[in-house]
């Protein structure tokens, strides 16, 4: 019975999931709570689902602020599943996406070697980027995911920046998604989130 105890204790542990991301997660220009970090929160405990959500999202940041700081994050948390939202402001400045695409991978390898899962979340940039860089950083996503074997969200913004209406779910910058629209996005990352779970 000891033996069978202490199965249970261990299948109770709660899980932790660790997002690194940029504004988009850290709640920028909305109000505390209303984001899809958040949002996931309240998922996963109405999901009776056991995992811990821990935001290590910074508005502003890059891919290579990310990669400057996973070390640490993945040594304090011990994550299962580690979300990777950056490249939006690497694109934003004109960033090389060898860069982009190098850090992301970087990332990735490391916190699977920490033995976490990683699912990646895929940008789009406005039109005005131009047709060519805004494909090839699309793109470096989905290559970086099938060279890693990590999941992907082909597109974070799905449902939200390709809407007919979209500019209602964006604030005045045009840029960060309203309170509104993170139901949308939340929409976006649990199905492949919900596989890294189980």
């Amino acid at each position: 019975m000891a033996g069978s105890s202490a199965s249970i204790a261990w299948a109770a542990e709660p899980k932790t999931i660790l997002v690194v991301g940029d504004s988009l997660s850290a709640e920028y220009g909305i109000a505390r709570g209303s984001g899809w970090v958040a949002l996931l929160e309240q998922k996963l405990a109405a999901e009776q689902i056991a995992a811990r959500v821990v935001n290590a999202s910074i508005s502003g940041d890059t891919s290579s602020g990310g990669r400057s700081r996973l070390a640490a994050l993945l040594k304090n948390h011990q994550p299962a599943v580690v979300v990777i939202e950056l490249g939006s402001n690497d694109a934003l400045r004109g960033l090389s996406l060898d860069m982009t695409e190098a850090n992301l991978t970087a990332m990735t390898q490391a916190a699977q070697k920490a033995g976490a899962r990683v699912l990646l979340t895929g940008m789009h940039m406005p039109p005005n980027y131009g047709a060519d860089y805004g494909k090839r950083f699309h793109a470096l996503y989905a290559k970086v995911a099938k060279a890693e074997g990590a999941a992907l969200v082909p597109f974070f913004l799905q449902g939200v920046a390709d809407r007919p209406d979209a500019l209602k779910l964006f604030q005045p910058d045009r840029i960060h998604p309203t309170a509104e629209a993170h139901p949308i996005i939340l929409g976006n990352v649990w199905p492949e989130l919900r596989k890294l779970l189980r």
